[in-house]
């Protein structure tokens, strides 16, 4: 099923090990909103479709999935937890049972669910339980909801295929769990390295993580690597 399979465990033993990046700080509000996504099937059939992933700081995966061909939007917010309409601080908390995610939206006829993983995969550390660098906490966990049976395929399919491959020391803890709701993070959160790449976190987290995954992906850029 996944387009890709030959070139994981190759992909992985070169670059797996420079993404696990160790954060340097938190992403440090209210009236977050829930999103109705009743129209995912209507999406898929018109060649539309959602993937909802977290990988730690929801500021870092925004950035980078945003640089992808066939990536129409990018949302960041919450999910996989039990408080309705939570807002970041109460997620910060840990106790809301909510990831940080990014919800994707994107064109399956420019990109596939299955390359959504591999950058998925290389963009954090994976072995991490609940933790990506200095972001701790049950809410920074590695977690794919899948929103479909073919994600749900796709995703553990994958896993295995990194477990068998050992491109990480350490067992891989990703969470694959089915998709139950979405909570948009607070408008400050949108677009929050495009507007604020002078801040300490921008500069010193976000960037380094960008240029590593443009360099592995530079054939899948908006943008091409020497454009200015």
């Amino acid at each position: 099923m996944l387009i890709r399979v030959r070139y994981i465990k190759p992909l992985f033993m070169i670059y797996a090990l420079s993404f696990i990046v160790l954060l340097t700080g938190q992403c440090t509000s209210i009236n977050s909103k829930p999103i109705n996504m009743g129209e995912d099937t209507n999406r898929r059939m018109s060649g539309i479709d959602t993937a909802t992933l977290g990988t730690g700081c929801f500021w870092c995966s925004e950035a980078i999935f945003q640089q992808l061909k066939g990536v129409i939007k990018v949302i960041p917010g919450y999910s996989g937890g039990q408080v309705k309409n939570p807002s970041y601080q109460q997620v910060c908390l840990g106790t809301t049972g909510h990831a940080e995610v990014c919800q994707i939206i994107y064109d399956t006829e420019i990109i596939s669910f299955d390359e959504l993983l591999e950058v998925f995969w290389l963009i954090h550390d994976p072995t991490s339980l609940n933790r990506q660098g200095n972001d701790v906490g049950t809410q920074y966990r590695s977690v794919v909801f899948y929103h479909n049976a073919a994600q749900k395929e796709a995703a553990l399919e994958y896993k295995e295929m990194l477990k068998a491959s050992q491109a990480y020391p350490k067992p891989v803890v990703t969470e694959i769990s089915p998709y139950q709701g979405f909570y948009k993070a607070e408008d400050y959160h949108l677009n929050y390295y495009q507007l604020n790449r002078t801040a300490p976190y921008c500069v010193y987290v976000i960037a380094p993580k960008i240029e590593k995954f443009k360099k592995v992906f530079k054939d899948k850029l908006k943008i091409p690597l020497n454009a200015h």
